[in-house]
């Protein structure tokens, strides 16, 4: 046996830092006094220009950046972090001396794209790359409405409202900006600051119109809630809407916010992800070749039924999180962002130039990070989807990609800080994303960001103040990909106990980390989830508890159960699942496409799966519930209390503290451990609070809820690095969860019998109304609840054939039903075993017929 202890530090260390005016003012008036030269040309000699202009104004007054206090390590990198951080401070410190804030910067929808003012509607348009411009739509039969432009490159035209007062471009009328480029050629395209474009519909290879979005006041969604307070446990389920439904076609925001919100929130899940939102014009991309950023995606609705799906999720108390993609922008001219490029070189570009300004992975362009107009518009992407659509904050997408000049593709990341900070860090783009943090949470203080990084560099998840990029979480990626690799490549009983515990624990514990087990890159055609792995083709014939269970669904449902739960308690801080598979969904993800004959089959949910009792989706089903009710009750995900205190190799089983929590791990495919000794961080009396082996959830009812465990002294002192210890019986493949008897528990408990007692006794005493369950009627169902409900009560353990209940029930043959045993009579009525299948049918059927 060994120990491995994990705990959190507290480490917010605040510093005050130079002065973004003084700084600004400084450099402002020894570089570039307009507003082009701020946005700097991207060569090397320029930036070093800055870096020289930067010193000179804090030198002498700069203090050493807190991120030095938090990890002392990242002090031998200092010439990197320095200079990332005063290359942030000359950027910000320009902006607010030219606008004012980073705040009034990311306003620029109020100026640019269509606006109203003073009865006229107005568009401008930020093209420097092109010689002339004019608007065209159905307002003016695709005629021309030649536009103006500036100093800056911005286009502009005013149209005057009609005699009657009504404006003159329609709501809802389609609408581009054409084009002529200094090469002579023409072309029409999306506006930039779109906020709402469509395909017509029925027309293959039909390219998109954007749509001039100003409904009247009698159809604009009217906010009837306020935004949820941050989750104390941030527990996220990642949704696409789009593949929501049952059926074979494109849900919508209005049947996702009727049929699957309350899903969510039934399930106990916090937060909700949603992807596929920015307008992407190939929907296989799964949402991440965004054309239109400004825009919804129109497939689901109008941005109205996109704003009533938010409000009806804040008034369930759930906060909503948009995927947002900046990382890169689809190659795709014809229909988004990328046709504004026309040769034109970088300073005037929304995109690098040359090999800088391409994702050869990905097929797409790289956006222009530290150009003036680029990080107006993104900044103001941010705001707007807080303002107008009310989302409480934002997971962006390919964040490793942004850090990087080389965006993580052939790079293997060992962890070694020089690998992090250097020539090959993107500084325009982390300063970028550091202001992005910055206007988000002051905008929104409970706002939350997530960052998906697979390279793990250290400052990401520090606040900016310290010097971080100021993200609140990051993706543990390396979890999910664990997971893939041991079940496609390593026997369960050959998975070592210490490679798994660092697999899970392998994160900087002052920023805080997403687990995950999988999401929706392992459910995609190609890869494989989780349950398929474990389940194979028995996904297909033996998910029915009304057949006996086989070797193969015996493995697959406990491995599932344990993978999630010990990814949950060990592998961070919040929790991700993707719609689905929580209950082991079947099947991949497969958009639809020619391939496979534009067919939906692969792109949707079959919720029937989980709602039919008998089904053994619905048993993983009920296991997760129980996770999130587990964290609801205890808050162990967000606690900063974590140690792993046994990895056995030989017996195949961990033992971890999580919050008030003692965990218990038996991977061992075969061996039941009984009166194993389980470290306590504390004496006292430990209870069974959740088990993997319940009778609804799918196990075999091997596990004493009844079962007091009281601690005792730890021979010589110290039984892995604890005080004392108390014994248990751990089954195997099991997951169980202990935790030390409170006062209120008891209460809660005694409350829990009486009321089971009294339900009991208006229908004939507990174990009749049990018989009763078995009828044809609905079975009974209930909370997981310390036991109610879970078929795992009170009784006697047996791990004989049968499990517990079956032994309970044979003590019991040829007496009365009147004692305690209300927990396990109410769980079993919905157990496994279903109708007539399964081991405890079978015993029931035989005792029931001698009477």
């Amino acid at each position: 046996m060994r120990s491995l202890g994990k705990q959190c530090r507290a480490n917010q260390v605040q510093h005050n830092v130079p002065s973004a005016a003084r700084i600004g003012a400084a450099v402002g008036r020894s570089c570039f006094q307009t507003r082009n030269r701020l946005a700097g040309s991207g060569s090397r000699h320029h930036a070093s220009t800055i870096l020289r202009a930067v010193a000179e104004a804090v030198q002498g007054e700069s203090k050493e950046l807190a991120l030095y206090s938090v990890d002392p390590q990242l002090a031998d990198h200092r010439e990197h972090l320095d200079y990332r951080w005063n290359h942030y401070k000359w950027v910000k410190g320009n902006i607010e001396q030219a606008v004012g804030s980073l705040d009034d910067f990311a306003k620029g929808f109020e100026s640019l794209g269509f606006v109203r003012k003073d009865g006229k509607t107005i568009y401008r348009e930020w093209a420097p790359g092109a010689k002339a411009a004019a608007l065209i739509g159905d307002f003016n039969n695709w005629e021309c409405a030649w536009m103006q432009k500036d100093e800056w490159g911005v286009w502009s035209v005013e149209l005057p409202d009609g005699p009657d007062g009504s404006p003159a471009i329609p709501h809802n009328s389609r609408v581009k900006i054409r084009m002529q480029a200094h090469g002579d050629w023409w072309c029409d395209r999306v506006p930039a600051w779109i906020k709402y474009a469509t395909v017509p519909e029925g027309e293959m290879g039909a390219k998109y119109n954007g749509v001039y979005w100003d409904p009247p006041r009698g159809e604009k969604h009217l906010w009837r809630n306020r935004r949820p307070k941050r989750p104390s446990s941030l527990k996220i389920y990642e949704a696409h809407v789009g593949m929501s439904g049952e059926d074979e076609a494109v849900s919508t925001y209005a049947q996702f916010r009727d049929e699957v919100l309350p899903r969510i929130k039934k399930q106990g899940y916090t937060a909700i992800q949603l992807m596929a939102i920015q307008e992407h014009a190939y929907y296989a991309s799964f949402g991440y070749h965004v054309t239109n950023p400004f825009a919804i995606s129109s497939r689901s609705g109008t941005p109205e039924d996109l704003k009533s799906l938010i409000d009806a999720a804040h008034g369930m108390g759930l906060v909503v999180l948009l995927d947002v993609v900046h990382s890169h922008i689809s190659s795709n001219a014809d229909d988004g962002l990328a046709g504004f490029d026309m040769g034109q070189g970088q300073e005037a570009n929304y995109f690098r130039s040359g090999e800088a300004g391409y994702h050869k992975q990905w097929d797409s362009r790289i956006l222009n990070y530290g150009h003036w107009e680029v990080q107006r518009y993104l900044l103001s992407n941010l705001r707007y989807w807080l303002d107008e659509f009310q989302f409480d904050g934002f997971r962006f997408d390919g964040v490793t990609s942004m850090l990087y000049h080389h965006h993580g593709i052939d790079t293997a990341f060992s962890g070694h800080y020089h690998e992090y900070f250097g020539p090959q860090a993107d500084v325009e783009a982390c300063v970028y994303l550091m202001m992005a943090n910055e206007v988000i949470h002051k905008l929104h203080p409970d706002a939350i960001t997530i960052a998906e990084d697979v390279s793990g560099m250290p400052t990401l998840c520090r606040p900016v103040s310290e010097g971080g990029l100021g993200f609140d979480y990051r993706l543990n990626m390396a979890i999910p990909d664990t997971w893939i690799r041991l079940l496609k490549h390593v026997r369960d009983e050959d998975w070592e106990m210490m490679d798994l515990v660092n697999a899970l624990c392998n994160r900087r514990y002052t920023e805080k980390t997403v687990a995950y087990a999988e999401s929706h890159d392992q459910a995609l055609v190609g890869d494989k989830t989780i349950a398929m792995w474990l389940f194979d083709a028995e996904m297909y014939t033996n998910m029915s508890t009304l057949n006996e269970s086989t070797p193969v669904t015996e493995r697959g449902m406990a491995l599932h159960k344990m993978i999630r739960m010990v990814t949950m308690a060990l592998g961070g801080e919040a929790w991700l699942n993707f719609m689905g598979n929580e209950f082991g969904h079947p099947e991949w993800l497969d958009f639809p496409r020619e391939g496979n004959e534009w067919s939906h089959k692969h792109c949707r949910r079959q919720w029937s799966l989980v709602d039919t009792d008998h089904m053994r989706y619905h048993q993983l089903n009920e296991w997760d519930r129980a996770m999130m009710e587990l964290d609801e009750k205890t808050g162990f995900l967000s606690s900063s209390t974590q140690w792993v205190t046994a990895i056995d190799q030989e017996r195949q089983v961990l033992v971890a503290e999580r919050g008030p929590l003692v965990f218990v791990w038996n991977w061992h495919p075969s061996e039941d451990y009984e009166g194993l000794k389980v470290a306590a961080p504390e004496p006292g009396k430990y209870k069974v609070v959740m088990d993997s082996d319940a009778w609804h959830v799918g196990g075999q009812g091997r596990v004493h809820w009844d079962g007091e465990h009281f601690t005792q002294p730890a021979e010589g002192g110290k039984f892995n690095e604890r005080d004392q210890y108390f014994q248990v019986f751990a089954p195997s493949r099991t997951v169980v969860a202990y935790m030390k008897e409170t006062e209120d528990m008891r209460q809660q408990q005694q409350q829990q019998q009486q009321s089971q007692d009294n339900a009991a006794a208006s229908s004939g005493g507990r174990f009749s109304a049990y018989i009763q369950s078995r009828t044809p009627a609905a079975p009974a169902e209930g909370p997981y609840r310390n036991g109610s409900g879970s078929g795992n009560g009170n009784g006697n353990g047996s791990s004989s054939e049968g499990g517990r209940f079956a032994a309970y029930y044979k003590s019991r043959e040829g007496g009365n039903s009147s004692s305690s045993n209300g927990a396990a009579d109410n769980g079993a009525g919905y157990s496994s075993s279903g109708g007539d299948g399964g081991r405890f049918a079978d015993i029931i059927k035989q005792r029931y017929s001698k009477r």
